[in-house]
């Protein structure tokens, strides 16, 4: 351990700063912003959820979201706690994991490889281009090939910051711009005519949707966003105390 006051003292005070500068940065919403990022959803709901309870119950006002309290939310086997219909069918929850889906779909026969080579061009086009997927406000992406008898099967897991629907159709929008085909053409059942068709995209995505009936935050409801400016601002905290000894 090192005796060096101003190592001490510097250590101290970066993490006190940080502290401090990524609770401001990380500010919860107002009660109404709150609501808003939510996607409408209740903040009742999540003691709703933490209860157990699998009716609805009458939301109460919408609370502040605390980041510093991990949170678990379990969620109806329908995927939501009350139907409120979304442009292209019912809204999904925002949880303390943040807005996501997991979709499970058989793959076509013999398209295996064709879809692990369109993770290696995944990796080359955000190597190229580091904020290529920006749009999609993902926090992380996972892909799973599994058989199921003779069968193989797909599963797309993704955590992002905006709604169901809203991620599906800036998705579109991206492939189309960039000229890159989606994996999901390798999928059977899958609409070839997706790139002018959105709502069969949809349509096909909450089809093959299997909702979570548990998610935890260790941080809850923190956006990607949020979690990369308060590691710049610890990073120019950093820089500053180095510049200072």
């Amino acid at each position: 351990m090192s005796n060096d006051p101003v190592a001490t003292t510097r250590r101290g005070f970066l993490g006190s700063a940080t502290a401090a500068t990524a609770a401001a940065t990380l500010a919860v919403p107002t009660a109404i912003e709150a609501q808003a990022t939510a996607g409408g959803a209740p903040g009742g709901q999540l003691a709703l959820a933490q209860s157990g309870a699998g009716v609805a119950q009458p939301s109460a006002p919408p609370g502040p979201r605390d980041w510093t309290q991990p949170a678990a939310m379990a969620i109806p086997k329908e995927g939501y706690f009350t139907h409120e219909q979304g442009r292209y069918g019912p809204l999904y929850p925002r949880t303390p994991a943040n807005y996501g889906f997991t979709i499970i779909a058989k793959i076509k026969p013999g398209r295996e490889e064709a879809i692990r080579a369109y993770g290696k061009t995944i990796e080359d086009a955000v190597a190229g281009t580091p904020n290529v997927l920006a749009p999609l406000k993902l926090h992380y992406l996972r892909w799973v090939l599994f058989d199921i008898g003779n069968d193989t099967y797909f599963m797309y897991q993704g955590i992002f910051d905006t709604d169901f629907d809203k991620y599906t159709e800036d998705a579109i929008q991206l492939f189309t711009q960039t000229g890159v085909n989606t994996v999901f053409e390798n999928l059977e059942g899958f609409p070839m005519d997706w790139k002018t068709n959105a709502p069969a995209f949809v349509k096909f995505v909450r089809e093959h949707q299997r909702s979570s009936f548990l998610e935890y935050g260790e941080y809850p409801y923190v956006t990607a966003d949020e979690i990369k400016k308060a590691l710049k601002v610890k990073g120019a905290l950093s820089t500053m105390l180095d510049q200072m000894q």
